[in-house]
């Protein structure tokens, strides 16, 4: 071999290693699933099918043998990319088209190059051993949970949204595990100590709504209005049981039947089927027959709170909606993700309205997506609601409140903006042109566009393309004792000017009676004509029915007058302009909001308000009150909060205040009362506590306790549930009064096989940073910051943002927020949607410097 020709071979082999050939377009081979290559793919392949077996083993660490076939439809030749995140070591054998090939196997993907492959049809088989990580095996079962990208950590596949295929699944599990997967089981044969179900061929779906789960659960079948509907559980409290399975089914049914009407689509997969799961990552995933559910997010006790039920029927709602808006007509790519979750939380909250009555609605609407939206819309890390998205790797990080909370926000100002008929029939074109394929936000707005005459692009450029929120002011002249001119005017918090369009109301109030106004912004300045020539009011009251998003004035007077506001619905809205003008230093000191929220807690009837001013107060409490201010305060605190909660009438209200006063006591006589209550088990006059109730108390008693106690054994040794007893266990080291132990675990958190269970870890890091605990534990703070790269590869979508704020929320010294500043500034290069959750999740942590310094 000549000189030119091994210089000629090695250029080709370098190319081989860096590029698949995809036609004349070079695809780079690059861990994850680029756009590039989902591109690429996207119009090469079609007509998917999936045929998978996984055998699944009794015995936890035992591996997982499984085998695989793709069938495809091939438009031009191609150099192929499988995805596979996996090591090589899994991968056993691959035959293409009745051959079998050498394994070739870089940077996550199994490459078969062009001429084993043919024009037309196409049929690989693989063997393997299914990574586990994303099958979230347990001791007696596993569930599949595979958005945003995880399916090719578990088996080899096309791991986009807009490649759809149809799975034909079967299972071999031990025979007494019971199975549940997308589509119906078809037939099952038991051989020795295992059973082997086979389930139909599925509805077309992409990967990340594949599912399955296996595990010792117990079924329960229902029939409701001719909707056949299995369930899998594995609670095993009787009273939960029977307090909580006929709910779920209803209220499974009724969302339903919502959407179908609403749609004009009857409910568009084969089955209907959903499994709870014990300290499920996420509230629920929305797999078609196979909604996975976080276990104490469906049963409910008779402890419960009305604001749970609600809560509980909104989950539902939202994932029940979600076979409609993902499932049925799923995003082209996950840039987009964000319209699957503002639809599913938008209907989920028309169910809500339909179920529960407007004003309970509106309140709800506002006290769940204004305040979330707000805590990232503030922040230096705002992000707007459409986001680019390079590789499918980076597409966990897409999440956050901007996205389920703002959003529905957005699009509520757009139904307002068309008109809710005209919204309606826009929507029912879209969901009918694009059924069981995909679709983008641009394909949404060029139907809707049909059905408005407003400039949709404007509008979307500012809702939906920028970050931040507008912030208002207002200028008022009076002649006499009459109104002359009222104008109200926004500019931006931050960055660029421009303009919000939206619709609210302001309130002119009178000592007797009181003024609505309407606001429509569509200019930086907006005259209220209707003010002119009115009495001077007492004070006004803006975004009166909570409809307007931004940063609004809160007059002194109003603060005095407070809880004289008689409709719900304005009073939550006073409170949150209130906590938000506080955080922006503009009115109201920190312990001065906290004494106004003290005295409402034995006047504010209305119980999702309630929960609402306790949040803001804890906030407060936790946050920015430095730890002498705490000191001096705390008993008085504790007084009025037991006093309020004993002056409250209904049990829900007397519940909120005994949690509140659980979370803020620090008093050796508190601390003494708290503990009898739990030794003996008996609960304040006309408050139910049950065994979660005990078990969260316990947990707050070791924190607070600085003397050697057997409490959590204790509660250990009543804890029945298998799984309860479990979380309990993994908990107990974190808190720990020995701090050589807490630092254990810490240290242990730098291990993958530690941070299995993502609910656990956040919750034993709220209490391993709780300001109690913070001279021990700020020295964790940099090591946490460090780790947060790893997380975001190796964690579930929701984790990244969960583990700061479990870590950082309730900082607030100079030396927290010197490691912040100085992780941000060694790090220039760092990945830009990691440094906004930084910012986010830090930003009560920065506002606290200037607040309280």
């Amino acid at each position: 071999m000549n000189t030119i020709t091994k210089y000629f071979c090695f250029l080709q082999l370098l190319s081989a290693t860096c590029f698949a050939q995809q036609g004349t377009n070079p695809v780079t081979i690059e861990p994850g699933v680029s756009l590039a290559l989902a591109s690429s793919r996207s119009a090469a392949i079609n007509n998917i099918q999936y045929q998978l077996h996984f055998t699944v083993p009794a015995e936890q660490i035992v591996p997982i043998q499984s085998v695989e076939s793709i069938d495809f439809k091939l438009n031009n030749l191609i150099y192929l990319q499988i995805d596979f995140k996996q090591n090589v070591d899994h991968l056993k054998q691959v035959s293409v088209n009745g051959k079998t090939i050498p394994i070739d196997f870089r940077a996550e993907h199994i490459l078969v190059r062009p001429e084993y492959l043919k024009k037309g049809y196409n049929h690989i088989e693989i063997k393997f051993i299914a990574g586990n990580e994303s099958l979230n095996r347990n001791k007696d079962f596993l569930y599949a949970l595979f958005v945003p990208d995880h399916a090719r950590t578990v088996f080899p596949c096309f791991d986009q949204p807009d490649l759809k295929a149809n799975f034909l699944l079967s299972l071999t599990v031990p025979t007494d595990w019971k199975v549940m997967a997308n589509a119906v089981k078809k037939d099952s044969l038991v051989q020795g100590t295992s059973i082997t179900y086979h389930f139909n061929n599925s509805d077309k779906l992409p990967t990340y709504l594949f599912s399955f789960t296996a595990g010792k659960y117990t079924l329960i079948n229902r029939e409701m209005k001719n909707n056949k509907m299995e369930f899998l559980h594995r609670e095993t409290d009787s009273a939960k049981i029977k307090f909580s399975v006929d709910s779920v089914f209803v209220a499974h049914r009724d969302a339903i039947d919502f959407l179908e009407d609403w749609t004009a689509i009857k409910y568009p997969f084969q089955k209907i089927g959903f499994v709870s799961i014990p300290d499920f990552q996420f509230g629920g995933m929305e797999h078609p027959g196979e909604v996975q559910y976080k276990a104490s997010s469906l049963f409910l006790d008779q402890g419960a709170t009305k604001d749970q039920f609600i809560s509980r029927s909104n989950l539902i709602s939202h994932e029940t909606a979600h076979m409609w808006f993902g499932d049925l007509v799923t995003m082209k790519w996950f840039n987009d993700v964000w319209m699957k979750e503002v639809f599913a939380n938008f209907m989920a909250d028309k169910v809500t309205e339909k179920l529960m009555g407007k004003n309970t609605f509106d309140l709800k609407f506002l006290q769940d997506h204004y305040p979330a939206a707000y805590g990232v819309d503030r922040t230096l890390g705002a992000n707007p609601i459409r986001q680019q998205l390079d590789n499918l790797q980076e597409a966990g990080s897409m999440y956050g409140n901007i996205i389920y909370h703002k959003a529905p926000i957005m699009m509520r100002q757009l139904e307002l903006l068309m008109g809710k008929q005209n919204f309606q029939q826009g929507i029912r074109e879209y969901l009918k042109k694009y059924s069981y394929g995909n679709a983008t936000w641009n394909d949404l707005i060029a139907i809707l566009s049909k059905y408005t005459k407003s400039d949709l692009l404007s509008w979307n450029k500012v809702w939906v393309n920028e970050p931040g929120r507008p912030v208002f002011s207002y200028n008022i002249d009076y002649d006499k004792d009459k109104i002359s001119s009222l104008s109200i005017s926004q500019n931006s918090e931050m960055g660029e000017a421009r303009v919000w369009p939206q619709s609210f109301t302001v309130k002119l109030v009178y000592p007797t009676y009181s003024k609505p106004l309407v606001v429509n912004t569509s200019t930086a300045k907006t005259d209220l004509m209707e003010a002119k020539g009115l009495p001077k009011p007492q004070y006004i009251l803006f975004n009166a029915n909570g409809a307007g998003y931004g940063l609004f004035p809160v007059d002194k007077e109003l603060m005095v007058n407070l809880y004289h506001i008689t409709e719900p619905l304005e009073r939550a809205a006073a409170y949150i302009n209130a906590y938000e003008n506080m955080l922006s230093g503009k009115s109201n000191k920190p312990e001065e909001l906290l004494t106004v929220f003290l005295k409402g807690l034995a006047v504010e009837k209305n119980e999702m308000n309630l929960r609402l001013i306790v949040g803001y107060l804890a906030n407060i409490y936790w946050t920015f009150l430095t730890t002498e201010e705490r000191h001096t305060m705390h008993e008085s605190v504790e007084k009025t909060i037991w006093s309020a909660m004993e002056q409250q009438q209904t049990q829900n209200n007397k519940k909120i205040l005994f949690n509140t006063y659980q979370n803020v006591y620090l008093s050796a006589e508190a601390g003494k009362r708290m503990y009898d209550i739990w030794l003996k088990q008996i609960a304040p006059d006309g408050i139910k506590l049950l065994e979660d109730d005990y078990s969260a108390l316990a947990l707050t008693l070791a924190l607070k306790t600085d003397t050697v106690n057997t409490i959590l054994k204790e509660q250990l040794a009543r804890t029945k549930n298998e799984d309860r007893k479990n979380r309990l266990i993994y908990l107990m080291p974190a808190l720990s009064l020995d701090v050589k132990e807490r630092d254990h675990f810490f240290d242990g958190l730098k291990e993958r096989k530690n941070r299995q269970k993502e609910a656990w870890v956040t919750t034993a890091l709220s209490y391993l940073h709780h300001p109690i605990r913070q001279k021990t534990s700020v020295r964790y703070l940099k090591e946490s910051l460090d780790l947060l790269a790893e997380i975001q590869k190796t964690g579930d979508i929701f984790f990244p943002q969960s583990w700061l704020a479990a870590i950082f929320s309730n900082y607030n010294s100079k030396e927290a927020n010197a490691v912040v500043q100085d992780f941000l500034k060694s790090h220039p290069g760092y990945n830009q949607k990691l440094k906004n959750k930084i910012l986010q999740t830090t930003d009560n942590l920065a506002r606290a410097q200037k607040i309280m310094h």
